[in-house]
């Protein structure tokens, strides 16, 4: 089956990251549309039932005579991998060339986004990594790395906070500022995160980012 026929219809939605939240600073523009639940989707002749991140059943949209679908589901179903770019309001499709950024706009040719990370955890496009952790030889996956970007600490602790809601983050605590990151609990209620962030150390107007992350 050719994989990408149905690319140019999968944009409702936008399921990248499993809401709308983090679209908070991109260009909305209200319409009215339909949730059309007569339209079955079927993937290589067995019926395929749409489901965001976290499980939950969705629902082709009807609007200007078109019908939508989600992009995350629709990507899994096809299996082509499918990322947001939130610094740059940029849905990136398939496997990004040598240098432009892989599926989160890190420079993959200088520095590699954690394998075990989660595909959906927002990385700016300018972010140099630095992994300290990133195995799973208990059958627990783990990461934990740093990064540095120019981007400021309340937008990156915006998207951050958006994304933690959209994971259902349990036994939380929060703090996002102008100065300071700080987010912590469990997503979803069972895996462990931790977000800090803060001014670098000896290189002004970058910022440093301390993430850990392990399923359970």
């Amino acid at each position: 089956m050719k994989k990408k026929w149905m690319i140019a219809a999968v944009v409702a939605g936008m399921t990248v990251t499993g809401s709308a939240g983090v679209y908070a600073g991109a260009k909305l523009e209200q319409i009215k549309a339909y949730l059309n639940h007569s339209i079955g989707i079927v993937v290589d002749g067995t019926p395929y039932g749409l489901k965001d991140g976290n499980g939950k059943a969705l629902t082709p949209i009807t609007y200007g005579g078109l019908t939508y679908l989600p992009i995350r589901s629709i990507s899994d179903a096809l299996d082509i991998p499918i990322s947001y770019d939130a610094t740059n309001y940029k849905v990136r499709i398939g496997t990004q060339p040598e240098g432009t950024g892989g599926s989160t706009g890190v420079p993959t040719s200088t520095k590699t986004r954690p394998v075990n990370l989660p595909t959906d955890f927002p990385i700016p496009g300018d972010a140099t990594i630095k992994i300290t952790a990133d195995s799973d030889a208990t059958g627990v996956k783990k990461v934990a790395f740093t990064y540095t970007t120019e981007e400021t600490l309340d937008i990156m602790g915006f998207v951050y906070s958006e994304y933690v809601r959209i994971k259902h983050l349990d036994s939380g605590s929060q703090t996002v500022t102008a100065n300071t990151v700080k987010i912590s609990g469990l997503l979803g209620g069972t895996s462990p995160v931790s977000i800090t962030g803060q001014a670098t150390t000896g290189k002004p107007g970058f910022n440093t980012f301390t993430i850990t992350w392990s399923e359970s």
